[in-house]
């Protein structure tokens, strides 16, 4: 599947304002002016970004704790996300989401999750909503190799192939449940979309690392999943660049670990590389890119610092449905 220009400058684009806006987060959360846990998705853009390019607004996405990367590729916009990040009254959210709550339903984005395994049960429910109104639409659950072990996200894969809804389970093993590596905590079979198999539905595999590779397989698996033959799973091999959190200072990696995926398994180096030495786009292209973004935090985080804070008479707002 061959990418044009515009569409490859956008998939860079993408990638660069997730790694950049994590990145910035990394540093300003030092400041102590941001609340809250964050948890950070540099490293695993291209996941992100290979499945989100090729949906619409009206499919539907659920995160996890680790959201930032798949509300930037669906469409969230980054001023209002880094606002909300801050607890501004501009944010999406209106200050009240924070960094592992935070949610944009417009774009399809029904929210990040605390709860690991937590996302699944919602994104079948966004399924069977989709099936229901006949217009070829799905609902995707997110979630890292943890949530593999997770009984909710057993029970939302069973009653996707149960219901045959348009459902799609992306598994984005980074290698970390947290602080415990996937060698221990998943078994002797370290193949996760397996277990995906086991309850009856089709199930890909590709390297997350890769761009191209991800959107390649995503695009067979989308197609498969929106001609009506039941939901499916895929396995993203990957790596995440910073801790579980925020603060966590990783002592259970490897010597030298993460300047080893660092140099090895870059997505937005990786690439550079492929577009470049295709000649498809030119390091002065990607450069120009890189600036935009670049300038684009900055003015982000500049306009979050200035936002004001929410009002205190509104803390009991949208906290409960009001009927009429």
């Amino acid at each position: 599947m061959q990418l044009n220009r515009d569409e490859l400058l956008g998939a860079y684009g993408r990638m660069k304002i997730i790694r950049e806006f994590e990145q910035r987060l990394h540093e300003e959360i030092k400041t102590g002016e941001i609340g809250g846990f964050t948890h950070l998705y540099a490293g695993q853009e291209a996941v992100a970004v290979g499945i989100c390019d090729q949906l619409t607004v009206e499919d539907k996405i659920v995160s996890t704790h680790r959201g930032h990367g798949h509300c930037i590729a669906k469409g969230c916009d980054v001023k209002g996300m880094m606002k909300e990040i801050y607890g501004r009254e501009g944010g999406l959210c209106k200050g009240r989401a924070g960094s592992m709550h935070i949610a944009d339903l417009d774009v399809g984005m029904l929210g990040a999750n605390g709860i690991v395994g937590g996302g699944a049960p919602q994104a079948v429910g966004a399924a069977i909503a989709a099936r229901m109104d006949g217009k070829g639409r799905v609902g995707i659950a997110f979630s890292g190799d943890g949530a593999c072990n997770q009984g909710t996200t057993f029970e939302a894969m069973n009653l996707a192939v149960v219901t045959k809804v348009p459902a799609i389970f992306v598994f984005e093993n980074n290698h970390y449940s947290e602080h415990t590596g996937d060698a221990y905590a998943v078994g002797t079979n370290q193949d996760i979309a397996s277990r995906a198999e086991a309850f009856g539905m089709k199930a890909w595999r590709a390297n997350g690392c890769d761009f191209f590779e991800t959107y390649a397989a995503f695009a067979e698996l989308l197609e498969y999943v929106r001609a009506g033959n039941g939901p499916a799973a895929i396995e993203l091999d990957t790596e995440r660049y910073y801790g579980h959190f925020e603060g966590d200072p990783q002592r259970y990696r490897g010597k030298g670990e993460l300047d080893r995926i660092r140099a090895e398994r870059d997505c937005l180096k990786a690439f550079r590389a492929r577009v470049t030495g295709a000649a498809l786009l030119t390091d002065e292209d990607l450069d120009g890119v890189d600036a935009q973004v670049m300038a684009l935090i900055d003015e982000a985080v500049a306009e979050a610092r200035a936002d004001a804070q929410p009002d205190p008479a509104t803390v009991a707002d949208d906290v409960y449905v009001e009927y009429y």
